[in-house]
């Protein structure tokens, strides 16, 4: 038994974590699961109103006809839904749900005209009083993110199938390819909404994973 007030923190910090592996991911899949499902059966049973915003979508997505980008908007939303409630394939589909929110965002609930970051945090909210509404869409996005570094957890298809397969425990390995690879995932949807910084931090993204390359070249 524990004695001293550290090893008793130390106790239940490690049982937090070992329920943690199991509950906290899920908590965030149920969530989002039933907001994408509700925004992709919202799509299926409404009206294409993408015509009217087509050319408010970042580059390359303002390219493709309205009709494409609604019925892949609804399909990813639907899918994906299915997806991260079953724990099936979550870093993928985390990941293109997350692109999905960062275009959305970027074609209906980003300010149209800012200049000073005060401006940009006017838009931080969820009614549309000129400065943009993107708060609930920022929410989304960042719960994302632990989804798709982390993965669906332990109570998920993805889970189960590695125990199927024979593989062990992945390692936590945080070299520098490791850093490239989350500049990238950051960078990439960034850049979406912030060209200058998105493509800075997706460039540094890549030169570290060539950095490292050479390194063990």
């Amino acid at each position: 038994m524990p004695n001293t007030l550290s090893e008793r923190w130390t106790a239940l910090t490690e049982r937090l974590d070992g329920a943690g592996a199991w509950l906290a991911p899920l908590g965030l899949r149920l969530i989002l699961a039933w907001e994408f499902w509700e925004a992709g059966i919202g799509k299926l049973r409404g009206e294409n109103w993408f015509a009217g915003i087509q050319s408010d979508f970042p580059f390359p997505f303002h390219l493709a006809p309205p009709s494409l980008s609604w019925g892949m908007a609804t399909w990813f939303e639907i899918i994906g839904a299915l997806a991260l409630l079953l724990g099936l394939g979550t870093r993928f589909f985390a990941f293109t749900l997350l692109v999905l929110t960062v275009v959305a965002t970027a074609s209906v609930h980003w300010p149209d005209d800012w200049q000073t970051l005060a401006e940009l945090a006017k838009g931080y909210a969820i009614s549309d009083k000129g400065f943009g509404n993107f708060k609930l869409p920022l929410i989304f996005a960042v719960m994302l993110l632990p989804l798709i570094f982390r993965g669906a957890g332990r109570f998920s298809l993805d889970a189960l199938l590695s125990r199927l397969a024979g593989n062990h425990a992945p390692r936590r390995i945080q070299d520098v390819s490791a850093w490239g690879l989350a500049c990238l995932v950051i960078g990439a949807p960034l850049a979406l909404l912030m060209p200058t910084l998105g493509l800075a931090v997706a460039a540094a993204g890549v030169l570290l994973l060539g950095t490292h390359r050479l390194l063990l070249t």
